[in-house]
């Protein structure tokens, strides 16, 4: 008998990886909720239904973005967190810019790390891209850590380069390309 497609864009022993959908947004909005102390200050993802249609649907519909879920397998395919490329440009460029965030009960398991080798291997793959950058308030020790484990090299500094929680905040640079990964 054949096995049914897998529900996943790609996975691991451990993860899946699949695109935002509307219908996720109670499981989403309630694991922000239940994490806002692991993610502040660096990150505040969408806790109610209507910032998560919103939020959702620009990764749904802007061909600049791609949203993707990072699916826990023991836990019946649970949303353990996310990751987003995002300033999606093609052409010469083909790259984008990486946003993450795992949700507390999934936090320090290392799911993210291969929710994230499975998202940089599937943008060098059917995406096309060539370079993928994060940048990181240089005091979120997991978020680089995360970054420093999945093979990114810090390429540089960038002071007030992004307003988060009211204020410009600096960022490290880092970047991967294919090239690295082959």
């Amino acid at each position: 008998m054949p096995h049914p497609a897998s529900r996943y864009l790609a996975e691991s022993p451990r993860v899946g990886i699949r695109h935002f959908t509307y219908e996720d947004g109670g499981e989403f909005t309630a694991r922000a909720r239940e994490s806002k102390e692991l993610h502040q200050p660096w990150l505040f993802p969408p806790d109610g239904g209507a910032a998560y249609a919103a939020y959702a649907g620009r990764l749904i519909e802007d061909p600049t973005k791609a949203g993707f879920l990072v699916c826990a397998k023991d836990d019946g395919g649970g949303i353990a967190g996310f990751i987003n490329i995002n300033n999606i440009v093609e052409g010469a460029f083909q790259s984008g810019a990486l946003g993450y965030g795992a949700f507390a009960h999934a936090a320090g398991r290392g799911m993210m790390r291969e929710g994230l080798d499975l998202v940089v291997g599937h943008a060098f793959g059917p995406m096309r891209l060539h370079r993928l950058e994060i940048n990181v308030q240089p005091a979120n020790a997991a978020s680089v850590a995360l970054a420093r484990a999945c093979g990114f090299r810090l390429e540089g500094f960038s002071p007030s380069m992004l307003f988060v929680d009211g204020a410009w905040r600096d960022h490290q640079r880092w970047a991967i390309t294919a090239e690295m990964r082959a």
